[in-house]
Parts: C-alpha cells; structure tokens; sequence
C-alpha cells in the first residue's frame, strides 16, 4: 500500500485545501463564498453580522481540522486505489480527486455513512466522474449543484441512494452503445477514456497482452527498474503503418491501437505487422488464455487481419 501512495502523488496547494474545506462545510464550490462566509455573511437572508462570522470562522476551522486530517486523506486514496486508479499518471483530473474528497467528509462525517459501503459508492462515483469529464468543464458549477442537490437528504442510505442514482442516470445504455464509441475516437495520450479502460483491466485483474501477469502487477512502482514494466503498444506498429501509407500520427495513434504488454514484448515486436508476430504468442497460449486475452483487450477474431493490411 505504500507503494500505491508515492505512486499517486498530488500535493494539494492552498487553493485546493481552501476549496476542499468550504466545499465541506458550507457545501459551496465557488471560492467567492469563502471570502462572504467568513465575514459573517449568510447566503440566504444576504444579512453579514459580527455573531455569524464568528459561527461560520468555528465552522471551517472545524471542516479545516477534518480535511486536513491524514488518516482522512490516506482513507481516501484507498477510494482512488479501488476504483482501479493505481498511479497518478492515470489521473487526468486533479478537480475530480479534490470534489470525490469533499463527498468524502460529507458522507463520513455528516451522514455517517459506513465505511465499506462509503468506499464502494465513492469509487463508482470518481470512475464516473473521471470517464465522463463531469468536472472538467465548468468544475464550479457542476459542483454547486452537486452540493446543493444533497440538501433535502436525511439519511445514510439515502445519500448512498441518491449517488447511485446518478451514476446510473450519466452511465445509461445510450452511453455505451453511442457516446462512448464515439468519444473513443482520439489519438489523446490523457484520454480520460484509456485511463478508465486501464482501471477496468486493473479491477478486473486482466492479464497484460502475451503475459501470465496481470496489468495490476505490472502497474504497481515497485516492478519498475530503468524501464517501466508495462508500455503501450501498438497493435499495428507506427513504422510498419507507415510502409503502407498511414502516416498521420492522429491516425497511427488511435487509442484503439494500443495495448498493454510487458517492456521486453513491445521491445522483440518492434516493427512487425501484427500477422507476422502475433502467431509465435499464440502459440504460447492455451485456448482459454487466448479467449480471455481477446476479451479483456477488445480483440476481434482476425484483427491482425482488418482491412487486409
């Protein structure tokens, strides 16, 4: 496990603290509240007294000593480490991290909400967030609303409820089936998709491409020497594209090119097409290993073979 914490570094700064502290308290995203809360403004009458500043400055004190508690943000990572996220390089919103955080507090300390069952709806919630860029665009106000829709929850089970409720209404079948392919389009390297396919072959403890050993292993830092242990490759290797005219890097690296194998493979596959190399790893296979390979990495039968290349 601590192993997993240096590999998912993130140092908050003090603007991040701030906003994790008032998101907690107050239940605000925008910073422009911490400044009002604090001189004793309250933001539903607008009245500022002298009796309220000194309230609300108890009450962040008190959400400040909570948020910035580290058994608090240790528990927390281990929320990250179960949605399949392993490394910070699979991190492609520091904003989701800081927002899941401040659900978190909420839901340990307001609502009391178990444990386990905190650690499990938190997950699904980062793995939505993140997939679906939910605090990539107008962060603030996707988070004030956020907060603002847990104003008439009384319970445990209801807050546990109304989260559930809408992970299941961003991820609908329609997203699947439509927007996803469609967003699956993109030579990105940061692809908050890839990101979230990586953490789907960590939770589901796939295998690397060609390998007995699985992607969970092979992403933990401690396997790491001068190289890394797990690299990217491309199914279709860049330079053979190239010999048969596909040149465009947007092209070449689509992520539907790429997948997971051990440093030394992607090093003996260099510039092979795929026909010429994939047959010496199948043979190292049993049939059964060669049908979960296939699964876990979206492999048709005969894609050596797409487009007679």
């Amino acid at each position: 496990m601590s192993g997993f914490f240096r590999a998912l570094s993130f140092e908050p700064s003090p603007d991040h603290l701030l906003r994790v502290s008032v998101g907690y308290a107050f239940k605000r995203a925008r910073l422009k509240y911490a400044y009002l809360v604090l001189r004793g403004k309250d933001l539903e009458t607008k009245e500022t007294t002298s009796e309220l500043r000194e309230k609300q400055f108890a009450i962040f004190k008190a959400a400040q000593t909570k948020s910035l508690n580290l058994q608090n943000w240790h528990d927390f990572l281990k929320i990250i480490l179960n949605a399949g996220y392993k490394r910070s390089n699979m991190i492609v919103s520091q904003t989701a991290i800081l927002y899941t955080y401040v659900f978190y507090l909420i839901g340990k300390y307001d609502y009391k909400v178990e444990s386990n069952k905190l650690r499990t709806i938190l997950s699904k919630w980062f793995f939505m967030a993140t997939l679906t860029y939910r605090y990539s665009s107008s962060a603030e106000t996707q988070m004030e609303q956020d907060l603002a829709n847990l104003r008439s929850l009384a319970t445990a089970d209801e807050f546990v409820a109304h989260l559930e409720e809408i992970i299941k209404g961003v991820l609908t079948n329609d997203y699947w089936k439509i927007t996803l392919p469609q967003e699956l389009i993109t030579s990105s390297s940061s692809s908050p998709i890839w990101k979230a396919y990586t953490a789907s072959l960590v939770l589901l403890k796939a295998n690397v491409l060609f390998s007995s050993l699985s992607v969970s292993d092979l992403l933990d830092p401690t396997k790491d020497a001068n190289k890394s242990a797990l690299e990217k490759h491309h199914l279709f290797p860049k330079k053979y594209l190239e010999t048969i005219g596909i040149k465009d890097d947007r092209d070449r690296n689509q992520i539907a090119n790429f997948a997971y194998v051990e440093w030394r493979d992607n090093l003996d596959i260099s510039d092979d097409a795929p026909r010429e190399y994939l047959g010496v790893y199948l043979d190292a296979l049993s049939n059964e290993e060669r049908k979960e390979m296939y699964y876990y990495h979206a492999l048709p039968d005969g894609w050596e073979t797409l487009g007679n290349l």
